[in-house]
């Protein structure tokens, strides 16, 4: 079949093309939008800008094809080949993408909202700035991926693979990563507010300078992660380990802290107003110029810990709270400022 009898039986009302073989063809800014192009062999075919809204290429062979900002919304392109093809700009939304092959695919400005990319394997694939809003990525292989500035709001990552993955600046309010292997994750600058981190291993992840407010992280390990001047507001980070993590300038107002492990942490000039620390461990943490005014430190313990003009105003402790050694109550740093609970 050629392009004219393509186009002339298209408009004629046909819409099976099923098993096609069109590779190499000029197919650009056509409407084929219905088409049902299953099976059909596309290698190479020239697809940009054309409109494929609800098309059905299930199976299709679409090797380096060429589909620069085209239309494929609610488009079926399960267990497709797109090795190698060319996506940029291209509109996706809704579009059904289950196991489909896109190893070496140009992704660039690809929108891939509320679109089904399950089981897909995007292994290294260059996907910065894409919009996957309400995607689903459940099972999806990201190791290696680049998902810089990404849009991932309420996109589903249950069982997705994420090893060295790349997430600095990405939206990702409202995502569940709960019980994820995050080790070592670029997430700096990530807007994560809402997130779910629990029980995730966020062992030396970078998450500097991210949005974290109501965030879940409790039981998650941040052992010696990067949280310097995160924004932690009322997050949930009880029993959390964050051992030799570098928590500086952090906001952890009103965050839940209880149990957490923070020995060895780093905390300079870190808010902490009215942070609940009962029980916490602070063993050798730094908390120089902390601000601590009304935190919950009954039973915290501070063995070791720096306090060089760190402000404890009001801040609450009992008598199993135990303070560095040399510093008392009525030192210059606490006097007047702690109170019994």
């Amino acid at each position: 079949m050629d392009i004219t009898e393509l186009t002339q039986r298209y408009a004629c009302g046909e819409r099976d093309f099923t098993g096609v073989n069109l590779a190499g063809a000029d197919l650009s800014n056509l409407n084929l939008s219905g088409a049902n192009f299953a099976e059909a062999f596309l290698a190479s075919v020239n697809l940009s800008r054309t409109v494929l809204n609800g098309a059905n290429l299930y199976g299709a062979c679409l090797y380096s094809a060429d589909l620069t900002y085209a239309k494929l919304e609610k488009a079926n392109l399960v267990s497709a080949d797109l090795t190698k093809a060319r996506l940029v700009g291209a509109q996706l939304v809704r579009a059904t993408l289950r196991g489909a092959r896109l190893s070496g695919a140009i992704l660039k400005g690809v929108n891939l909202r509320q679109a089904d990319l399950s089981h897909v394997n995007l292994c290294g694939a260059n996907l910065s700035g894409i919009n996957l809003r309400g995607a689903n990525l459940a099972e999806a292989n990201l190791n290696w991926a680049n998902l810089e500035g990404a849009r991932l709001s309420g996109a589903d990552l249950s069982g997705t693979s994420l090893n060295s993955i790349t997430l600095c600046h990405a939206y990702m309010n409202g995502v569940d990563l709960s019980d994820a292997d995050l080790e070592g994750v670029n997430f700096s600058g990530a807007k994560l507010s809402g997130a779910n981190f629990k029980r995730a291993n966020l062992a030396v992840a970078n998450l500097s300078h991210t949005y974290l407010r109501v965030g879940t992280l409790s039981h998650a390990n941040l052992r010696a992660a990067n949280l310097s001047y995160a924004s932690l507001l009322k997050a949930d980070l009880h029993e959390a380990n964050l051992s030799k993590s570098d928590l500086i300038a952090a906001n952890l107002s009103d965050a839940d802290l209880r149990s957490a492990n923070l020995n060895g942490a780093k905390l300079y000039e870190a808010n902490l107003t009215n942070a609940n620390l009962q029980n916490a461990y602070l063993w050798a943490a730094k908390l120089d110029r902390a601000n601590c005014q009304g935190t919950n430190l009954e039973g915290a313990k501070l063995q070791g810990a720096s306090v060089v003009e760190t402000n404890l105003k009001a801040a609450l402790y009992d008598r199993d709270t135990r303070f560095p050694s040399g510093v008392e109550v009525s030192s210059p740093y606490t006097e007047a400022c702690l109170v019994y609970a």
